[in-house]
């Protein structure tokens, strides 16, 4: 990498660069050379930080098409679209996703392509396999993987680690299991065990650097504060349904609002009630905002049609009334919402 910028050193042409909006890089590479050594190379992820410029994008896979991911930008509100998850898995579902260090991981899970006559779903209910996907060089690539094969289960980066716990790993087997894995290691390590296990999905969530694990149907939530020293159980009573942690805040949409829930108290933030007959969405965090994606309409008793929806709607909770908006549709992925998360670049 030399020359970027004529007249400027190579020290000072890359944090110009880093300041380009990060959808442009496609076209920065065709520059020349240099260029597409340097928008490829590691040291732009850290001049982006550096010079303050870093992007955050939510990443978003649906059950169509298969095993496809999409980013978006929400302040261009424009949708990329990534290269195919190259898994040997076919309509990978029930997976962990997170990102760490610029990169989106995609773990565990197996196939929601269930064959109606054998109940079989693809050979695979849970697989051990781990992808990240980089940005950057828009490449996957495989890490090692879980020591446990495992669907359904709770996934969470605390302190630059991706802890993983519970969930099962096979359509009759509950796991109360966890594991720690280091990104820039390459390497899993068992960790304590959740206190309890139970015959339904788990998921996870970071509020306050804590892990919290939930079990859909249960109140109570099991939480990891540091490695060290293994999980406690607590009951805060907290209302069931989809959700989202907005700066540091937990919400909670439940019959047809939506709530800010602090431990034991619950204040209502807005009516959701157009939400009712829409699942399999997706809803996370992001700033100051709530986003509802995708999912599914229907049936009802007057309509027995299912409609796959690409619809982006935005709650913006930072102000000080909490208002509903609409982004841009996906423009590839629709339908039940597979995985959701942030990423940092």
């Amino acid at each position: 990498m030399s020359g970027l910028i004529e007249g400027l050193p190579d020290a000072v042409a890359l944090r110009c660069l880093a300041r380009v909006p990060f959808y442009l890089y496609p076209k920065l590479e065709l520059v020349s050379r240099s260029w597409r050594a340097a928008i490829l190379g590691s040291e732009l992820f850290k001049a982006r930080q550096e010079v303050g410029s870093a992007e955050e994008l939510l990443c978003v896979c649906a059950n169509d098409p298969e095993n496809l991911w999409q980013m978006y930008d929400p302040l261009r509100d424009l949708w990329i679209t990534l290269p195919v998850l190259p898994s040997k898995v076919r309509h990978l579902a029930y997976f962990g996703v997170v990102s760490t260090g610029g990169k989106l991981y995609v773990l565990g899970g197996g196939s929601d392509d269930v064959d109606p006559l054998t109940g079989d779903q693809d050979g695979s209910f849970a697989t051990d396999e781990v992808w990240s996907y980089d940005p950057i060089m828009r490449r996957w690539a495989q890490r090692a993987s879980m020591v446990l094969p495992r669907a359904m289960f709770a996934c969470c980066v605390l302190k630059g680690k991706i802890i993983v716990a519970g969930g099962f790993t096979s359509c009759r087997k509950s796991i109360s299991q966890a594991e720690m894995y280091d990104p820039e290691k390459d390497v899993w390590i068992p960790i304590p065990d959740l206190h309890r296990t139970h015959n339904s999905a788990c998921s996870g969530l970071v509020i306050g650097g804590k892990v919290h694990v939930l079990h859909k149907g249960l109140s109570t939530v099991q939480v990891l504060d540091h490695i060290g020293s293994g999980w406690t159980v607590e009951d805060y009573g907290w209302l069931q349904g989809p959700m989202a942690v907005v700066q540091g805040a937990l919400y909670v949409m439940s019959h047809g609002l939506i709530v800010k829930q602090e431990k034991e108290v619950s204040k209502v933030v807005i009516s959701a009630s157009e939400f009712r007959r829409r699942i399999g969405f997706a809803m996370t965090g992001l700033r100051d905002e709530i986003y509802v994606i995708g999912g599914v309409i229907g049936p009802d008793r007057f309509n027995w049609d299912i409609k796959p929806m690409s619809d982006v709607d935005i709650l913006t909770v930072g102000g000080n009334r909490p208002t509903w908006s609409q982004a841009a549709s996906m423009t590839k992925c629709r339908g039940t919402i597979f995985g959701c998360t942030q990423l940092r670049i």
